[in-house]
């Protein structure tokens, strides 16, 4: 116990800055991940460990979405599933700064495993609409597009990002990190991941999930917009 207690009061002083986190990930999803990474420390385990971990929560959770008729006590289960699955990836991060730092290796295997989730789980939404269309309501063809726009926007936005950051120059050592806005944190909540998961807590409602479904799709697409404009400008603003 007291290694796990040396271990929380580690991580609580080597977290990353809250700039550009939504207050589901500030005050929910890294919180948890602490607790699971100093958890992780106790048993022994590395962070390439987690991020499997929290790769087989994901990707359990998408193929019981396309595999299982759809209901409320599968909704619960896959939002909880995915849930945990976010906070083993939120651990894995903290994990390696407790250990002295990550791998070049134990970074790309983390986010690979993220663009795969995304994948996979919007790809497991169309195959549910396919194969349950009366439970869903999705007879019409038309709504087999939504999914492959969710994907589209979250991947795109997934990927931008990334590089977006791997592009802008970084501060310099010892610069203090920017304030969070409190705002922005809250503007940033419908593309969170985290709270992403909560509509399949929908599951059994059939075109209630549809609908919310389809709803943060359409966000997801305008926050892309937003996205690539905003990155743009921002690198283009760089010096050569």
């Amino acid at each position: 116990m007291s290694r796990f207690a040396g271990a929380l009061r580690e991580l609580r002083g080597a977290q990353k800055s809250a700039k550009g986190v939504s207050l589901y990930s500030r005050f929910v999803n890294r919180p948890a991940g602490r607790y699971l990474a100093a958890a992780s420390h106790v048993f022994g385990l590395t962070p390439n460990q987690v991020t499997l971990v929290s790769a087989a929560f994901s990707f359990a959770a998408a193929a019981a979405v396309a595999l299982a008729a759809p209901s409320w006590g599968l909704g619960i289960a896959v939002w909880a599933a995915l849930a945990v699955g976010f906070a083993f990836d939120s651990a894995d991060g903290q994990l390696a700064r407790l250990r002295g730092g990550g791998s070049a290796a134990g970074e790309w295997l983390d986010h690979v495993v993220d663009c795969a989730k995304l994948t996979a789980l919007h790809t497991c939404v169309l195959i549910a609409f396919h194969r349950f269309p009366d439970a869903y309501g999705t007879g019409g063809a038309g709504w087999l597009l939504v999914p492959l726009g969710f994907q589209f926007a979250a991947v795109v936005t997934f990927f931008g990002g990334l590089l977006t950051e791997k592009l802008k120059p970084k501060p310099a050592p010892g610069s203090p990190a920017a304030a969070p806005s409190t705002l922005r944190a809250v503007a940033l909540l419908p593309v969170d991941y985290g709270v992403f998961c909560l509509v399949f807590l929908l599951l059994g409602g059939g075109g209630l999930f549809r609908w919310a479904y389809a709803a943060l799709g359409a966000v997801a697409a305008l926050f892309l917009l937003a996205f690539l404009v905003k990155w743009f400008r921002e690198l283009n603003a760089v010096p050569r």
